[in-house]
Parts: C-alpha cells; structure tokens; sequence
C-alpha cells in the first residue's frame, strides 16, 4: 500500500561510561530486527573478549587520519586519547533501505551526526540513579584500572553538561523499564509523517478513491 514505506532514522545514544547505554544498544539490537548497529572504527587496542569487525573495526592512528582525509566517517571524535569514527557508507545504505542504524556514541559525536542530519536523528541521553551507582558500575564489570574509572568518573561531569542537546531523556534505573521505554521512542518516531514516504500521495488517492456504494448495499 502506498504511504507505508519509511526513510530509515537514527538513533542515537550517549552516556557517561557505566550508564548502561551500552547494555541498552544490546538488549533493542535483540528485539527489534530494523535496527542494525553502526560498527565504529577505533584506534584503541582490542579487548579479550572483543572481535574486530564485530565490536569495532580496529586500526592505527595513521590509517583512520588517512579515512579523515578520504571523507570515510559520518562522525569522528578523540576519546582518552584514542580515536573513534562512525563509518558513513554503511549508514546510508541503512537508512535508504527505511532500516535504523543505532549509535552508542558520545556527545561530540551526537552534536556532530545532528549538524549535518537533523532530520534523521533521534538522540537519547542515557543517566545514571547516582554517581555512586555510576562508580559501582564502573567497578562491577572489572574492564578497567583504578586510573581508568577515575578517568571515565571525572569525565562523567562533562558528559552529563550537555544531556539537553539530545531529544529525549531516561533515567536508568532499571533495564527493563529503560529498555520498554528506549522501544516506545523509538516506535514513535517510526511514525512521524516526515519519515513516511509516499504519504501525500497515498492521502490523495483516499481523496479521489471512488466508492462503489451499490455493492455496499447489496
């Protein structure tokens, strides 16, 4: 049926590290299968636990300033000293097909992807309850040093500053009820008519549709 089709958006998260975007991309990656992940290229050394080309793309400095210079990125940021890049092709082939791509970036980022995409964006600033439940989550999941979560905790300030860039807001207090929230944004900007292909010619052919009122009436 005409009118049905959509341009694909994108959904941007941004949190202080520990907030649990992270685990929020995950959980809406599960549930929903029109929304792909955005790979990020990265220069930071790979976890153990990491894969590349499923995590990130991993690679050195001067291969992702030579990307820099090709035009290759949607978004690029430096992040504790290592850079981080939004490969742009993959997304405009997303978005074209009317699927989402979900983005676990920073606020550099997001201010970044909003000056040249606005109409395509939907952003959600994830918080913390605390900043004491911040740091007990930084510590839990045992991926850092103590330097490391003292860094990522004085940067927790910087991060929170600019929550009233973003569209929408949820407190994480619980997965569950973030996440039911997360999938009712993001099924309501599904539905904007500016995301509807096709609308005003669908409305028209109701406007000149013709009715057969004696089949009705039989």
């Amino acid at each position: 049926m005409q009118g049905t089709d959509r341009r694909g958006l994108m959904l941007i998260l941004s949190s202080p590290s520990g907030a649990g975007k992270t685990t929020l991309a995950r959980h809406i990656l599960k549930v929903d299968q029109h929304i792909h992940t955005s790979i990020s290229v990265t220069t930071r050394k790979k976890r153990p636990n990491e894969i590349d080309g499923v995590h990130y793309y991993f690679t050195d400095h001067a291969n992702f300033k030579q990307m820099i210079r090709n035009g290759e990125f949607l978004e690029y940021a430096e992040i504790f000293g290592e850079l981080y890049g939004t490969p742009r092709k993959f997304v405009d082939q997303e978005l074209l097909k009317g699927e989402d791509v979900l983005f676990d970036i920073d606020w550099q980022g997001n201010r970044q992807i909003s000056a040249i995409a606005k109409e395509d964006v939907v952003s959600v600033f994830i918080f913390p309850p605390s900043k004491q439940e911040l740091f007990n989550r930084l510590v839990k999941r045992a991926q850092d040093d103590e330097s490391t979560i003292q860094n990522r905790m004085d940067k927790a300030d910087d991060e929170l500053s600019h929550w009233h860039e973003y569209d929408y807001s949820i407190i994480n207090r619980d997965l569950v009820e973030s996440l039911n929230k997360l999938l009712a944004i993001l099924r309501a900007e599904r539905l904007k008519k500016a995301r509807r292909l096709g609308v005003t010619e669908f409305v028209q052919s109701l406007l000149t549709e013709k009715i057969d009122y004696i089949k009705v009436n039989k």
